[in-house]
């Protein structure tokens, strides 16, 4: 595996290792922005990966798909996911949005959230190997 496609992978798993504390300590609005960030630099893994570019520094998890050539392959539950998590990562930042999606966020639906993560992080990393 080359050096940038490690170097992704690396960031993703001490994310995700994050979003396990977070967890753990019932920070669940900021477990599921770490969800996203898991997310995010496992698909710019896959474009260093696919195209031998380096990823664009934007945070927009479909197009980071499409750009990475994966998104036709992605199964509903993983598209799923990424539907699931964006709002996680921009709209938890504005206050008017913060507090609504706060409430929705409880220890079972963010323990789901992040073994689904984890789950897509370890078949990217599956993708990476061939």
């Amino acid at each position: 595996m080359n050096k940038k496609v490690v170097y992704w992978l690396d960031l993703a798993d001490d994310d995700l290792g994050a979003a396990k504390a977070l967890l753990k300590s019932k920070h669940y609005l900021h477990m599921g922005f770490f969800c996203h960030l898991v997310i995010e630099k496992s698909l710019k893994a896959v474009i260093a990966n696919n195209t031998d570019e380096i990823p664009p520094k934007i945070h927009d998890l479909p197009k980071l798909a499409v750009i990475g050539g994966i998104w036709d392959r992605l199964s509903a539950e993983q598209k799923n996911l990424i539907k699931i998590v964006v709002p996680l990562q921009i709209e938890a930042r504005y206050p008017e949005y913060k507090e609504r999606i706060a409430s929705t966020l409880t220890f079972e639906f963010c323990a789901k959230l992040l073994n689904e993560t984890e789950d897509f992080l370890c078949w990217i990393k599956k993708l990476s190997e061939k």
